[in-house]
C-alpha cells in the first residue's frame, strides 16, 4: 500500500530547483541555437523531450525503496561493464571517439550511468564494510579496483572526461568514509609516476593538446586553444548585466564554438552577465548544500553513501564545467547538469535527483 507519509515529505524545493534551472536551460538552448539552420525538431524541443523523460525516470526512482538499489549494485556493475566492453567492440564512431551504443531511435552513452552505478556500488560496498580509523592501503585495494576497471575502459573510447568524473565521484565518497593520511600520501608519492605513464601511453595527441592551451591558450588560437579564447570573451564581455536575450555577439555570429552543449554558460554568461551567472551559481549552491543536508539527516548508512555520491557527481560537473569555460580547466568536453542540451547527461542527472528525493521521503521510516 502507498505511504501517505511519503507523498507528505515529498522534498518540493529541491525539485522545484532542479525544475528552475533546466528553465533557465531551456531558455537558453533557445538562444544558443536560434542561429543554426536546424533540420527537423530544434534543439530546445528535445531538451524540453529529454527533461520530460528524465522527470519520468526521476519519479519513478524515487518511488521505490532506495534500500532496493543495494540488492541491485552489483549486478547493474556487472551490466555496465559489459555494456563498455560491448561499445569498444561494436560502438559508434563519431568525431573521433567511441562511446555510443546505437538502439535504432537514439545512441546510448554506458560511462553516463556508470557515473550513477559506480555510486550505488561504493554505498553498497562500505554499508557493510566497518571502518574505524580511516582506511589502510590494504583496505583501499579492492574499492580501487572496482574504480579502476571502468575507468581504464572509458578512457580507451577516448573519453577522459567522463574517466575524470567518475574517479572524482568514487573519491569523493573514500573521503567521506575516511582514508588514513598515511594511504592517502602513499597514493599521492605514487601518482606522480602514474601521471609520466599516462602522458606517455594513455594520453591521445588531441588529450595532450587541451592541457597544453589550457596552460597557455595562445598557442594554437585558431586550432586546440579556439574553444578556450572564445569562451572566455563570450564570459568577459558579458560584464555586469549583459548584452541582452538573443544579442549576444559570440554565439549568434557563431564564434563560439559548441554553445548549445559544452559552452552553454558562455552564451549565458555574454547575455546576462554577472548577474545572471551569480543567480545560475546561486542555485547550484544551494542545490549542492541540500543534497549535503540530506545526507546528514539520512539515518543508515547505505542512504548517506547514496546522497553524498550524488551530490559529489553534480558537484564536479558543475566545477569542471565552469572552470573550463573560463579557462581554468582544461576543455574535458564535461556538460553543465539540467543546463547544457544532452539527452543522456540529463537522463543521468534526473535520476541522481530521484534517489535524492528518495532518501529525503523516507528519512523518517528508519
Amino acid at each position: 500500500m502507498f505511504d501517505r507519509r511519503l507523498f507528505t515529505n515529498f522534498d518540493w524545493t529541491l525539485l522545484g530547483v532542479v525544475l528552475l534551472i533546466t528553465a533557465f536551460g531551456v531558455i537558453n538552448i533557445y538562444s544558443a541555437s536560434s542561429s543554426y539552420r536546424e533540420i527537423g525538431t530544434p534543439y530546445y524541443l528535445k531538451q524540453l523531450y529529454w527533461i520530460v523523460a528524465g522527470l519520468g525516470l526521476c519519479l519513478t526512482v524515487c518511488s521505490l525503496d532506495y534500500h532496493m538499489l543495494e540488492d541491485f549494485a552489483y549486478w547493474l556493475y556487472g551490466a555496465v561493464l559489459i555494456l563498455l566492453v560491448l561499445v569498444l567492440v561494436a560502438g559508434k564512431t563519431t568525431m573521433g571517439a567511441t562511446r555510443w551504443i546505437s538502439l535504432g531511435f537514439f545512441n546510448m552513452q554506458p560511462s553516463e550511468p556508470m557515473k550513477i552505478v559506480i555510486i550505488m556500488t561504493f554505498a553498497r560496498f562500505f554499508s557493510r564494510y566497518p571502518v574505524f580509523k580511516g582506511l589502510t592501503l590494504k583496505e583501499l585495494v579492492r574499492p580501487l579496483l572496482l574504480l579502476g576497471i571502468p575507468a581504464v575502459l572509458i578512457m580507451k573510447q577516448p573519453d577522459l572526461g567522463t574517466a575524470i568524473l567518475v574517479s572524482l565521484i568514487a573519491g569523493s565518497m573514500l573521503l567521506f568514509v575516511g582514508v588514513r593520511w598515511s594511504a592517502l600520501a602513499t597514493i599521492f608519492a605514487a601518482a606522480v609516476p602514474t601521471v609520466v605513464i599516462a602522458w606517455q601511453f594513455l594520453l591521445h595527441d588531441y588529450q595532450k593538446k587541451r592541457i597544453y592551451n589550457f596552460l597557455n591558450p595562445d598557442l594554437d588560437p585558431l586550432g586546440s586553444g579556439y574553444h578556450i579564447i572564445q569562451s572566455k570573451i563570450a564570459v568577459g564581455s558579458g560584464a555586469t548585466f549583459g548584452k541582452g536575450f538573443m544579442q549576444g555577439t559570440q554565439s549568434q555570429l557563431r564564434f563560439l564554438p559548441e554553445q548549445h552543449t559544452d559552452f552553454a554558460f558562455s552564451v549565458f554568461a555574454e547575455e546576462w552577465g554577472f548577474l545572471g551567472c551569480l543567480l545560475i551559481l546561486t542555485l547550484y549552491l544551494f542545490l549542492i548544500l541540500w543534497g549535503l543536508g540530506i545526507a546528514k539527516k539520512c539515518n543508515d548508512r547505505f542512504g548517506s553513501l547514496l546522497a553524498v555520491g550524488v551530490t559529489a557527481m553534480l558537484f564536479w560537473h558543475i566545477a569542471i564545467n565552469m572552470g573550463m569555460v573560463i579557462g581554468l580547466m582544461p576543455v574535458v568536453g564535461v556538460p553543465l547538469p539540467f543546463f547544457s542540451y544532452g539527452g543522456t547527461s540529463m537522463v543521468t542527472s534526473m535520476v541522481g535527483v530521484g534517489i535524492l528525493l528518495n532518501i529525503s521521503m523516507r528519512r523518517f521510516m528508519f
